[in-house]
């Protein structure tokens, strides 16, 4: 029988409860949502007023893994929707407003990505991403690396950066921006990622293109496109281990000199918390966004 819990006063039926997701560590679904729910005053302000993708993952990693944007069948009349342009029509999306509502996407089973504007805005960007991925040989060390230059050239212009792990192999850079047109955020990190990459030639790589990427950090700058999202703070992955998309500090960053130190699975992130906070609270701040540069 699916036990019947309450949150918020809303009734959820949490399924599977015993189920690993996780083989390599045996780490269950009863053992996702506790995570989840432990994490919830960190995680669902970075979530709030943003339409969700969901990269779904219900028999683990080894399974099925697929998206899915529209709202799910059977989804509660009280979980948040909005409707949302996309290049082939409106879309329904969900909008996790809630710790019942949290908890409720994440007896699914998935990722939570979410893209750098809020619903009531959806042609204004707030937030500027950076995506590294290293291409092998290269490990997250280079990504660091180019992290503290962009940091240092955003600082330049007035831009404040913070750093959280992928949960994969790379590095994010986020920063709060003022409402600015998503293609303009997009030109302005095109922009930076060609400066890193002339720069730091035998390092970085702006292009796309796969060949290009081995031994290089790809300098994701695309993820800023209003259709395009970014795996949330705090999410857990859907890869080998539960794995986090945890924020770092800064001296994390400088002091990584070996891809196992900036890897953070789900028990990591309670202690993390208790010691830091929020690490990326400073982009919920509005007195903390910038203008980007001019043109």
């Amino acid at each position: 029988m699916t036990p019947i819990t309450e949150v918020e006063g809303r009734r959820l039926a949490l399924s599977n409860l015993e189920k690993v997701l996780y083989p390599a560590s045996g780490f269950t679904k009863g053992e996702l949502l506790h995570y989840y729910a432990t994490t919830a005053d960190a995680l669902l302000p970075h979530l709030r007023d943003r339409p969700l993708s969901f990269l779904r993952y219900p028999d683990g990693p080894d399974g099925q893994v697929f998206f899915a944007k529209n709202v799910p069948p059977g989804t509660p009349d009280w979980v948040t929707t909005a409707e949302v342009p996309h290049s082939e029509g409106p879309a329904r999306m969900v909008v996790i407003e809630s710790l019942a509502g949290l908890m409720w996407a994440a007896n699914l089973v998935t990722e939570f990505h979410t893209p750098q504007w809020r619903v009531e805005t959806p042609d204004e960007a707030d937030r500027l991403v950076f995506d590294l991925d290293p291409g092998v040989p290269a490990t997250v060390v280079e990504c660091c690396e180019v992290a503290l230059w962009l940091r240092e050239r955003l600082a330049a212009e007035g831009i404040e950066a913070y750093a959280k792990t992928s949960g994969s192999k790379g590095l994010h850079l986020l920063a709060s921006v003022d409402p600015t047109p998503s293609q303009r955020t997009t030109e302005y990190a095109k922009q930076l990622a060609v400066a890193a990459e002339r720069t730091m030639p035998r390092l970085v790589v702006h292009r796309m293109t796969r060949s290009l990427r081995p031994g290089k950090v790809f300098v994701d700058w695309s993820q800023n496109a209003a259709r395009k999202t970014t795996a949330a703070p705090y999410t857990l992955r859907a890869r080998a281990e539960p794995t986090v998309s945890a924020p770092v500090t800064w001296e994390e960053v400088a002091d990584c000199t070996s891809p196992d130190a900036l890897v953070f699975r789900a028990p990591d992130i309670a202690p993390r918390l208790q010691a830091y906070g929020d690490l990326l609270a400073p982009l919920l701040d509005p007195a903390r966004t910038a203008p980007l540069p001019l043109p």
